[in-house]
């Protein structure tokens, strides 16, 4: 009986540890399933949120040489920039498609003449219609208004529905206020390249410069009768940085801003100042040449009297222009 019960207590005790032992096991279990959950839930990757990334991109100022008598040298804004990279004008280049449309499906329509309104984005503006990645294109003449090639340039334009910029002359509008006139009701921009295109004159000191730019303003109005004109855009004489006059310029164009004016420069230019005795095929070629690697382009030619071979070859740029999908504008565009 004795060993019976000692059999008895044994198993008992073995039953009860063993339970012991299967709850041990359960409770830890549900331990560790608890802290995983936990574990997992701290570990959740979350989305992260993006800052705003619309900045400016600045360049340094680095722009060549200039050279008299007149503008000869490519310059991009007042501050150079480098040019697209292939890839970017690959990109947009102009499927077969596009190229059939009609010639007038890619201007855009000219207006009547109307007073440029000021835009406190305008010299950001003006910089990225040099550097932009979009197929757009600003003619722009400098130094006119002359009796012989600015009615021909206006001509042209008028047959090809495509507007332009004009960088008057104080000095010449003063002479054919008429012409200045004509710009005008023919929707074109009426822009400030100061009186006298001087060097030695304009950029002796940074008030020079301002009193060019009035002085040309002044002549602009008068021609118009609209002394509510005002150009807001100046064109600096020799491009707004380099040169001898680096500085002088530096400091006006710091001036001119100040005053709510912009400048712009150019990124391309069919050479017709370059010096010398140029062919159309030549103005052409130069033009093709420099507008190489960009893609909205702001174009220099020159309205003055010895620029005929700049008449000839109009036409013909014109019409590749067209054929390549641009679109002509001017800075109505921005001042508007």
């Amino acid at each position: 009986m004795k060993r019976g019960r000692r059999l008895n207590k044994k198993r008992v005790g073995t039953t009860i540890a063993v339970i012991a032992l299967v709850f041990f096991v359960i409770g830890g279990s549900a331990l560790l399933t608890k802290d995983s959950k936990k574990k997992g839930k701290n570990l959740e990757v979350r989305e992260p949120k993006l800052a705003n990334s619309n900045i400016e991109e600045e360049a340094q100022e680095n722009l060549p040489e200039e050279n008299h008598p007149d503008e000869n040298v490519v310059q991009t804004t007042e501050e150079s920039v480098e040019k697209p990279v292939e890839t970017t004008k690959q990109e947009t280049t102009v499927t077969e498609t596009k190229k059939e449309k009609p010639v007038q499906q890619t201007t855009t329509k000219v207006a009547a003449g109307r007073v440029p309104v000021a835009n406190e984005n305008a010299i950001a503006l003006c910089k990225q219609a040099q550097t932009a990645h979009v197929k757009d294109i600003y003619l722009t003449f400098d130094d006119g208004p002359s009796p012989d090639i600015t009615p021909q340039v206006l001509s042209i334009l008028k047959q090809y529905n495509v507007p332009a910029t004009f960088f008057v002359l104080g000095s010449r509008v003063e002479l054919y206020p008429d012409l200045v006139r004509q710009e005008y009701n023919a929707g074109h921009y009426i822009a400030n390249h100061g009186y006298s295109h001087t060097y030695s004159s304009i950029y002796s000191s940074v008030q020079s410069v301002i009193d060019e730019y009035n002085a040309a303003e002044k002549a602009i109005q008068e021609a118009l009768g609209m002394p509510e004109y005002h150009t807001l855009l100046f064109r600096f004489p020799g491009g707004s940085s380099g040169g001898t006059y680096d500085s002088i310029k530096g400091q006006a164009k710091s001036t001119l801003e100040n005053m709510g004016i912009a400048s712009t420069n150019w990124n391309c230019l069919n050479g017709d100042a370059e010096g010398g005795s140029r062919t159309k095929e030549q103005l052409i070629n130069r033009l093709y040449e420099t507008a190489e690697g960009w893609d909205s382009l702001v174009v220099l030619m020159h309205d003055a009297n010895d620029k005929q071979t700049t008449v000839d070859a109009l036409p013909e740029i014109i019409e590749h222009y067209l054929a390549e999908g641009y679109t002509f504008k001017n800075y109505y565009e921005i001042f508007q």
